[in-house]
């Protein structure tokens, strides 16, 4: 008696395991720890007020979390803002500071730098409207998408870089990278690593 015929899988099964295994991954950065980080001046907003950010600067005075997000007023990184916001006073006590990028214009993120929900004048955000810094730290950047608004109705008119945090050293290399995790996620994971560094002893 011959054996009975292998059921063969539908075609289609591949491409959708192929794109499940894609999405399940983390989210992968070109730079990786020990790589030199790139510094960049732009225009940034801190309690609504604009001014020139420049991250050599920022690195005097300790290391710097630079966390890219899409796009303000929307709601993760509304989401992440807040927690970043919440737990600011414990990255102080770590040694270091904060900044957000993202493609938003400065007058957006004035008015998302202020707002006492999300950022509450506690961070700089910073305007990287070409996406050309989160470029040069190897993050995807997205184009305009067509009838996207935020969550106060408004059409969002800019691309948008994907969530990653870089915790960056004095010395200006990277010391850690998070991304492919939830809002939420990425702000607990980045202070943890940020007291890490601290209580090991290490010159951050």
């Amino acid at each position: 008696m011959s054996p009975a015929p292998r059921r063969r899988r539908p075609l289609l099964a591949l491409p959708a395991l192929l794109l499940c295994i894609g999405l399940a991954g983390p989210a992968r950065a070109a730079l990786a720890e020990g790589d030199p980080a790139p510094g960049f001046s732009t225009l940034a907003s801190l309690a609504g007020k604009p001014y020139t950010y420049t991250l050599r600067s920022a690195l005097s005075a300790g290391p710097v979390v630079v966390y890219f997000f899409p796009s303000a007023f929307t709601a993760a990184c509304n989401m992440q803002a807040h927690e970043f916001s919440v737990l600011k006073e414990q990255f102080s006590a770590a040694g270091a500071s904060i900044v957000g990028v993202s493609l938003d214009n400065i007058q957006r993120l004035n008015e998302f730098s202020a707002n006492p929900d999300f950022c509450a004048g506690k961070f700089a955000v910073a305007s990287d409207p070409d996406g050309r810094i989160a470029r040069s730290y190897g993050l995807k950047v997205n184009g305009v998408k067509a009838g996207a608004k935020d969550t106060r109705g408004l059409e969002i008119d800019h691309g948008f870089a994907e969530r990653t945090t870089f915790i960056v050293g004095r010395d200006g290399t990277v010391r850690a990278v998070v991304g492919g995790v939830s809002p939420q996620a990425n702000v607990q994971r980045t202070l943890e690593l940020v007291q890490g560094l601290k209580s090991d002893g290490n010159r951050p």
